[in-house]
């Protein structure tokens, strides 16, 4: 076994957004967390206020930097933000889904984006997101040997992440995803090995039970507008 001291990256997805009309947000600016989700990310910095947390990355989307900001206050660091751990694309970014498949059913010519869920054929390849996160991992570990990281991101990059590291299946049902809002995905290394995957929810208390397996967040929507 290696003597380097254990390094934790842990993979921290974003709180609730104030999100009233149930859109898919995806990469879209504007999209900030609601008066609950500021209430997560402050119950994630409580929790994690006296860890060894030396290193901090943020997508740059506003919801993951607003969640990270009270961990940063606390741990008095500055935050690295990293274009490789955004959303990742989607051609459906834009669409409300409070109605489920019936969207779609009114919309034939988004059928075509349908036909490859191992892909998926209707946004980025579930390789290239596992790639791109991987090595923003890989920064975050040499960055913070011997101590912690705290890499904010969001569901479907986190999820796939873990789904690539455990060696399981791409191809998923969004509802299935271990990924709530303000989790925690912690990648456990000795030296640069990866020896263990946990996961936490700090703030799983705060969230809706019908809302815990969202695929995105609709805070403040009424109940025929959340997905």
């Amino acid at each position: 076994m290696s003597a380097t001291p254990d390094t934790i990256v842990h993979l921290l997805r974003h709180g609730e957004v104030y999100n009233p009309g149930g859109v898919l947000y995806g990469r879209r600016d504007g999209f900030h967390l609601s008066e609950r989700g500021q209430q997560m990310a402050q119950r994630v910095a409580d929790v994690l206020g006296e860890r060894d947390i030396t290193h901090l990355v943020s997508s740059p989307l506003e919801r993951a930097r607003e969640t990270v900001a009270p961990l940063a206050k606390v741990r008095e660091l500055e935050v690295v933000t990293d274009e490789r751990v955004i959303e990742s694309t989607n051609v459906f970014e834009g669409i409300s889904f409070g109605e489920g498949a019936r969207t779609l059913l009114k919309r034939p010519q988004l059928w075509k984006h349908l036909w490859n869920p191992f892909r998926p054929s209707w946004g980025e390849p579930y390789r290239d997101i596992a790639a791109r996160m991987m090595a923003a991992v890989e920064d975050a570990r040499v960055a913070a040997a011997g101590h912690e990281a705290v890499v904010v991101s969001h569901q479907l990059p986190i999820w796939t992440t873990r789904l690539h590291v455990e060696k399981r299946s791409f191809a998923h049902d969004p509802r299935s995803r271990q990924c709530t809002l303000c989790s925690l995905t912690s990648f456990h290394f000795v030296g640069d090995r990866l020896t263990q995957v946990s996961y936490s929810e700090p703030a799983g208390d705060l969230i809706p039970v019908a809302d815990r397996s969202a695929p995105f967040s609709a805070g403040g929507a009424p109940e025929e507008h959340k997905p």
